[in-house]
C-alpha cells in the first residue's frame, strides 16, 4: 500500500488538478483546502508526503510545515508557490523541505519531485530502522513482543499479528506507546491530550477531543486478538491500558 499524499491548497482548481495527476499515477491522495484542515489531518492520520501551497489565508504553508515537522517528522514536504522569493526559499530549507517548486509546475516536474521525495523518505526510514535496533533499547521501547504471533513496532507504528499488519497514524502510535509503557496506569483525558496532541485543554473539552482518537485505535486493535479489550474507559476520569500475559490470560 502506497503512503498517502496530502495536497494543501486554497485554490480549488489547483487542488483538483494536482489530485487528478497523482491519482492517475496510482497514488493515494487526500486534500485540504486550508492550513487548519491540513494540521487536523496530519495530527490524526499518517501522511507520507505533503504538497503545500506557500500562501494561504489564515495558517500559511510555512506554519503548516513547522507543525508537520513536529507532529510527523517522517513526512516529506514539497512547497509549491507562485510567489517565490529568496527569503521564503531560505526559510523552506531551514524547515527541512524536500523540494521547492514554482507555479505553474508541469505534471512531469510534480511527479518527478514526488517520486524523489517518497524514495528519500523510504531511505530514511530504512536507515532509522537499522539505527534504532542498535540504540533504542537503552533509551525508549522500540518493539514489544506480546506473544509468538504478535509484535508491536512502536518506532514504525506497526502491529504485526499472524500474516497481517496494522498501521497506525502518528497520533494513534503516540497513544499506543503511552499505554504500552504505562500498563495499569490510569490517565486522565487532559493528560492524554497533552501527551498525544501536545497542548493543554479544559477539563470539559478533553474527553471530546480524545474520544475519536481512542475510538479509531480501538477499532484497529480490535482485529488483534492479543490487544482486544486492552484500552479500558475509567468512568469520569479517562483511560487505562490493561494487558495480561499469556499465562495470566489462561
Amino acid at each position: 500500500m502506497s503512503p498517502t499524499i496530502l495536497i494543501v491548497d486554497d485554490e480549488p482548481i489547483a487542488l483538483k488538478s494536482l489530485s487528478d495527476i497523482l491519482r492517475l499515477e496510482g497514488y493515494s491522495v487526500e486534500s485540504a483546502q486550508n492550513g487548519q484542515e491540513a494540521i487536523t489531518y496530519i495530527r490524526n492520520r499518517y501522511v507520507g508526503l505533503m504538497i503545500v501551497d506557500l500562501r494561504m489565508p489564515g495558517i500559511g504553508g510555512l506554519e503548516v510545515v513547522r507543525i508537520a515537522n513536529e507532529v510527523s517528522p517522517d513526512t516529506e514536504v514539497i512547497l509549491l508557490t507562485a510567489y517565490g522569493t529568496t527569503e521564503s526559499a531560505v526559510e523552506a530549507l531551514r524547515l527541512r523541505i524536500h523540494d521547492y517548486l514554482l507555479k505553474p509546475a508541469s505534471p512531469a516536474q510534480i511527479l518527478a519531485s514526488v517520486r524523489m521525495g517518497l524514495s528519500r523518505r523510504g531511505d530514511k526510514l530504512r536507515s532509522k530502522e537499522g539505527y534504532a535496533s542498535e540504540t533504542l533499547p537503552d533509551e525508549r521501547v522500540a518493539t514489544v513482543k506480546l506473544n509468538d504471533d504478535t509484535v508491536i513496532d512502536l518506532s514504525r507504528r506497526l502491529i504485526k499479528h499472524g500474516k497481517k499488519e496494522t498501521h497506525l497514524t502518528p497520533a494513534e502510535g503516540r497513544l499506543l506507546r503511552i499505554f504500552i509503557e504505562n500498563v495499569g496506569r490510569v490517565f486522565s483525558h487532559r493528560e492524554l491530550v497533552l501527551l498525544v496532541q501536545g497542548y493543554e485543554t479544559a477539563q470539559h473539552e478533553a474527553p471530546e477531543i480524545l474520544r475519536p482518537l481512542v475510538s479509531r485505535l480501538r477499532q484497529k486493535i480490535r482485529e488483534v486478538p492479543a490487544l482486544k479489550g486492552t484500552v479500558v474507559s475509567v468512568r469520569g476520569t479517562g483511560y487505562v491500558f490493561e494487558y495480561k500475559t499469556g499465562e495470566e490470560q489462561s
